[in-house]
């Protein structure tokens, strides 16, 4: 079962602290040999992305930053795992890392399974 996890918190939270991003990369490359690791990356501010949207048979460009949004997706990991279980399990351990490593971050993963 592969699922997707979306980490989202407030765009202006600045960069993560070095020792995350060891951590971070150590769980990613456990993860990787393990094979529950498919891919993993950061994304950059909104400010550099664009909105399409279809409303009423009509499609709108909306450039970034988007201002009425209070969090905004930051980075994905795509798992391959053998239970919903497994993906919060995994999740779990890559929050903790920001809880021990960055404790004033505040934020969240969204877990969604993907269609197979």
């Amino acid at each position: 079962m592969r699922f997707i996890g979306m980490v989202k918190s407030a765009e202006n939270a600045g960069p993560p602290p070095r020792a995350l991003m060891d951590a971070m990369a150590k769980l990613c490359e456990e993860g990787i040999k393990e094979g529950t690791l498919i891919e993993t990356t950061g994304l950059f501010p909104s400010a550099a992305g664009a909105r399409i949207r279809l409303v009423g048979g009509k499609l709108t460009v909306t450039d970034g930053p988007f201002m009425e949004a209070k969090e905004v997706v930051g980075g994905y990991a795509v798992l391959d795992v053998k239970s919903r279980e497994e993906a919060v399990e995994q999740t779990l351990r890559f929050m903790q890392l920001h809880k021990e490593h960055w404790p004033s971050w505040e934020g969240e993963t969204e877990i969604r399974q993907i269609f197979e």
